[in-house]
């Protein structure tokens, strides 16, 4: 089924039921806002990679409008829907400062996937963590998160996170992030060894002899 949405271009992925929250204060898009939020309808968020609007992005809702400026800046909540894939972007809409674009929704399956899957996936991700020391706290316990709960804490770039949201099976989400992780930890293993001998540097060392010239 296809469908004409509004659309926020933004430099940033968004997953179905993550919440975003966004400043606006450009004027097309405080009119965009505004009009789905009275009117009731939601707007779309395509991908931005490298200066181009991508073919992928995610249906989002306004839940609430936090605050309104003098200038008529917002501050905004949303919250991800689901995935679509743009046919045709309508750069001119009568009346209207934004854009649009002509849809259709994307048959992703959400489901548990491979639930022992996605606990190396955590374990792994538990590790990167602990390597960069840095701590992350998720609001739901480890046996229920999914993909898309912890996409943006695995140390994806824009290009990965673009991919994932490709994906439409939870297993092949769970498969990518397995592979991107197993692929870095080993690099990140060497940098935090590489940061320990950098400190050893020009330290003065007692170093002993076992052995006779």
């Amino acid at each position: 089924m296809t469908n004409f949405v509004p659309i926020f271009p933004l430099g940033i992925v968004v997953y179905p039921a993550e919440a975003l929250n966004l400043h606006i204060f450009e004027p097309r898009y405080k009119q965009l806002i505004y009009e789905c939020y009275t009117e009731k309808k939601n707007f779309g968020i395509p991908v931005i990679i490298e200066g181009a609007i991508s073919e992928i992005g995610t249906l989002v809702e306004i839940t609430e409008i936090s605050k309104v400026y003098e200038n008529g800046e917002m501050d905004i909540k949303t919250r991800g829907l689901k995935i679509f894939r743009i046919l045709e972007i309508v750069k001119e809409i009568p009346d209207k400062l934004y854009s649009g674009a002509i849809v259709n929704y994307a048959d992703y399956i959400q489901d548990a996937g491979m639930p022992d899957l996605m606990q190396i996936v955590i374990a792994s991700m538990r590790e990167l963590h602990q390597l960069l020391r840095i701590e992350k706290k998720f609001t739901k316990p480890d046996e229920a998160l999914l993909s898309y709960d912890v996409a943006h804490h695995a140390g994806l770039n824009l290009q990965e996170e673009y991919e994932l949201l490709s994906l439409l099976q939870e297993v092949q989400r769970q498969e990518y992030l397995k592979r991107h992780l197993q692929k870095v930890l080993p690099v990140i293993g060497e940098m935090e060894h590489l940061k320990e001998r950098v400190k050893l540097n020009g330290h003065f060392k007692n170093l002993s002899q076992d052995f006779n010239l």
